[in-house]
Formats: structure tokens, sequence, C-alpha cells
């Protein structure tokens, strides 16, 4: 009897410091994924088409992933490593901001932004050219950047950042050359996954440029690309419900990066919230609605997950500050 008295004193002290020792939110998340999961499960199943998604917490390492490591179409969202390539080559001295960038008349392509609708010959810096292949999503001015640095150094900068399945084909609106992969077909423009998108786009907020400590001067280089993604034009996706304020007058707390084809709606994102960074890399494809209008059903599938997603882990709200790049543990 006196065996089992200190056994049962042994036991419940053991559970004491146990739930001492554990903080109070963390306990709280701890049963918060399981409910979670089965909304986010609930909006894919209902979604008439396919849906891989990566979605993290950031500070706390909380993670939501469906079918994250499928290798998916990117549209537009490979901007992002064009982008990338960019800031490493500036930060290497082999690029500069102000460098001319000449738009020639037969450097025009259809579809996103406003180049092809300007007189050319033009001369933009690489500045502005970014800008726009970010903001505006255009074509023309990704062509550009695509013929200034090429896709064998962007694909080759992704590979040396671990990103195996990140790849830009070619150029848009312009047939495959030289030797492609056998997939280049099923993929078009190019190649990833969410989990690797949102790798990437996180190396925008944490400075990620090499495998050195950033600088003052990288830090610079990082502010500037994710002021870009700030200023994304277009915000049905993931910003849709999230999003309640003027962003052209006030700023925004989401940084993102959208790309569509008929069957595909994708959109990346970094989100500054009240208790932390949180990113969100959700791709539709083989999707039944290949409407072009406002309330396309992928897009509303996007920005349901985002909402349920964002708001459970940080229902305090959105703040921009969060947003700004800083080196880790910072």
């Amino acid at each position: 009897m006196a065996h089992d008295s200190r056994l049962n004193f042994c036991v419940a002290l053991t559970a004491c410091a146990v739930i001492l020792c554990l903080p109070t939110q963390r306990g709280v998340a701890q049963q918060a994924p399981d409910a979670l999961t089965a909304q986010v499960n609930e909006i894919v199943a209902a979604h008439k088409g396919k849906v891989a998604l990566y979605a993290e917490d950031l500070t706390l390492h909380k993670v939501i992933a469906v079918d994250a490591d499928v290798p998916v179409k990117t549209a537009s969202v490979i901007k992002l490593a064009i982008l990338y390539e960019a800031l490493e080559e500036i930060r290497e001295g082999k690029a500069r901001w102000d460098e001319p960038i000449v738009l020639k008349k037969d450097d025009a392509v259809s579809g996103s932004g406003i180049l092809q609708f300007m007189d050319a010959p033009l001369t933009l810096t690489l500045r502005d050219v970014l800008t726009l292949m970010i903001d505006m999503s255009d074509n023309t001015a990704t062509n550009l950047l695509i013929d200034r640095f090429g896709t064998a150094s962007v694909d080759a900068r992704m590979a040396s950042i671990g990103l195996t399945n990140t790849y830009l084909y070619k150029r848009i609106s312009k047939p495959a050359t030289g030797p492609m992969p056998a997939d280049q077909p099923k993929f078009g423009l190019g190649k990833t996954t969410a989990h690797e998108m949102a790798q990437l786009i996180t190396r925008f907020a944490k400075c990620q440029l090499s495998a050195d400590a950033p600088t003052a001067a990288d830090l610079a280089l990082c502010s500037t690309a994710v002021e870009m993604l700030q200023h994304q034009f277009y915000r049905d996706d993931i910003p849709r419900y999230l999003e309640t304020i003027d962003s052209s007058e006030e700023g925004t707390a989401i940084a993102n990066k959208t790309g569509a084809l008929n069957a595909v709606r994708n959109d990346v994102a970094l989100i500054g919230t009240k208790r932390g960074l949180v990113v969100l890399s959700i791709f539709t494809y083989d999707n039944a609605d290949q409407s072009w209008q406002t309330d396309n059903e992928a897009e509303l599938t996007i920005a349901k997950l985002a909402k349920v997603i964002v708001r459970t882990w940080a229902p305090d709200g959105l703040t921009p500050e969060t947003l700004k790049p800083h080196t880790p543990g910072h």
C-alpha cells in the first residue's frame, strides 16, 4: 500500500512538472492542428480540381501540407526564381539596379503586363523591369529578364539552394529552345512543388542570399524584393479575405506572387502577423472552372484556405512590421 502511494505521488508530481513546463500557447497549438487539418481537408475535397499546399508558421514551426512535394506547373510563380537570381547577381556585382534594359518592338508578348503596349525602343532600368515582372506579372518584362540572366543560371541557382524540383524552362509565349527535359511539355514555362516554392519565398524574408550571414547590403536587397511583392497587383487569391484595408493607401502585410493558366491558379505569400511570419504556398491545377472571372472557383479555394489557416494561427491579426527582412534569430 505504501508502495502504491509513493508511485501515485511520483506520477502526480511528474504530471504537474510537465504541465508547469509546457507553455500555455504551445499546449493550445498542439490541439489546433487536428481541427485545422480537418477544415483544410474539407476545403480541398470540395474543390473541383487538384490542390497542392504547404503552409508554415515560421515562429512556432507548425506545418500544414497537402501533396506538398508533388511537382506542379508554376505558371507565373516561377518569376520568384528570376527575382532571386537577380538579387544574387546584384550581390555578386554581376548586375546593377540601374543598369539599362532595352525593350525592342519584337520583344512584346501577350498576356499580363503593360510593356506590350509601350512604344519601342524603350530603355528601362533593371529595377523597373523586375518591378513590372513581380507587381504586374508582366510577361514581356519577364522575357527581357530571361534574356538578361538565362534559364540555365536560374536553374543552377535553384539547385544550389537545394530546390531540386524547381525549374524555369523557357521564355513566355516562345517555343522551347535547345535540349529540354522530357517533362517540359507537361509543365510548360516551369516546374516546382508547393514546399519548394514556400522555401524560396521564405529566403526573401530571412534574407538567405548565400551561405554567409546577411550583411546590411544584403538586407537592403531583400527589403526591396519584399516591397515589390507587397505591391502585387493581383490580390484575389490569398489576400482576398485576409486584407481588410486599402493596401494601395495603407500598405499591406501580405507579400505575394500569383500565377494563372486556364486550368491553373497559384499563389505564394509571406504574411506578416502579430504572432510572427506565416508562409503560404498554394497551387491548384486540373481545375474544372477555367473561366477568368473574379470568382473563379480555384481562386476562391485558395482564398478560403488562406483564411482558415491564417486566422487559426494568427487570430490577433496582421502587421507589415513582421515582413521586414531580418537576420535569422532577430
